[in-house]
């Protein structure tokens, strides 16, 4: 049987039961609905709309940003922004 990335098998059921373990494609992938979580908080996610980083997914807000956003930018502006820049 093929399976999902969460490696449970692709269901093989009438179609009544097979609606329960839908499937939804995410970065090139089958996954059951309930198996596309935030590889971070574990939150289920829907299918684009998330984020994806070393194949693996991620919610967009926080973890993602928190993970791989820009670090530092509140900070930045604070300091001055683009006129302490301008100014170095």
């Amino acid at each position: 049987l093929p399976k999902f990335p969460c490696a449970r098998p692709v269901p093989q059921l009438t179609p009544l039961l097979s609606m329960a373990a839908e499937k939804v494609t995410s970065l090139g992938k089958d996954w059951h609905r309930p198996c596309l979580r935030c590889e971070k908080c574990n939150k289920t996610l829907t299918s684009g709309g998330h984020a994806e980083h070393d194949g693996k997914p991620y919610c967009n807000h926080p973890c993602y940003a928190a993970l791989f956003g820009p670090k530092g930018g509140c900070l930045w502006w604070a300091r001055g922004g683009a006129q302490g820049a301008q100014g170095s």
